[in-house]
């Protein structure tokens, strides 16, 4: 990891707990090709960080956690694009989404304010999301003149909150406040804006306080769930990562594992 980003800031709140804040505040935290660039080089990073147990993502400053991406910045960009590098930009984008799901370390997603497009995706491709009474989401690709679907929205969307109110919000790209997100389901917690990030540092403690190796065996047995094919796949799995938790505690290789056996 290079010392300083630009477009992102990551400090370690204490040890195995890690926070990665979106670094563009007075674009309201908008994913310019640069800050593309730094999502991918950290994610990448991260996927083979074992001491980082858990990650906040929030987004700096006070106009909200991020508002998709910098449509200024990609319209000059974009119009000097043929077909084959803009297919490239588009892919590359969208699996920022797919980076964040690879991690081995269970996201926190503090949310204030709006997010939007590919915020909103960033805060749907996070494993728990904590936001603030002013939080608003949008699947605002239709907004642009695009499909509904897009930077995996289609996928975790209907997935967090089914797919009745799923086709209305990305056929419409109308505005979910905070209460109706957190209603439907799709919040695990709605505190005030000054709450927020305490409640985000919480969370993170109590599961940096469980054995680590239980931490990503968890986060990808429930991705794997979520694309499997039947129960048993998914119980062969869940057999498979509970017996090497056992056999680790037994050996002694892991200390929070080994207390309860």
């Amino acid at each position: 990891m290079p010392l300083e980003y630009e477009t992102i800031e990551y400090k370690e709140l204490e040890k195995g707990i890690g926070q990665i804040a979106l670094n563009r505040p007075r674009r309201y935290n908008s994913v310019n090709i640069q800050m593309m660039e730094e999502l991918e080089h950290f994610w990448s990073d991260k996927r083979h960080d074992l001491d980082t147990h858990v990650l906040i993502l929030c987004g700096n400053g006070e106009k909200g956690f991020c508002a998709g991406l910098d449509m200024k910045s990609a319209m000059k960009t974009l119009s000097d694009m043929d077909p084959d590098h803009f297919y490239e930009f588009q892919s590359r984008m969208a699996r920022l989404t797919l980076a964040m799901r690879r991690v081995p370390q269970p996201i926190i997603s503090a949310v204030h304010g709006p997010a939007v497009g590919l915020g909103f995706s960033f805060a749907l491709a996070s494993d728990i999301r904590v936001i603030s009474d002013d939080a608003r989401f949008s699947a605002a690709y239709i907004n642009i003149g695009l499909g509904g679907a897009d930077m995996a929205c289609s996928y975790f969307l209907p997935r967090l909150i089914g797919a009745g109110r799923s086709y209305e919000i990305m056929l419409t790209g109308d505005f979910l406040c905070a209460q109706e997100a957190m209603a439907l389901g799709m919040a695990s917690r709605l505190v005030d804006r000054s709450a927020l990030m305490h409640t985000a540092v919480e969370l993170a403690q109590t599961m940096n306080s469980k054995n680590p190796m239980g931490l990503r065996l968890t986060k990808e047995a429930i991705n794997m769930s979520l694309d499997a094919g039947g129960l048993e796949q998914v119980l062969n799995m869940e057999d498979r990562n509970q017996a090497l938790l056992v056999i680790r505690g037994m050996l002694g290789k892991n200390k929070k594992t080994s207390r309860y056996f």
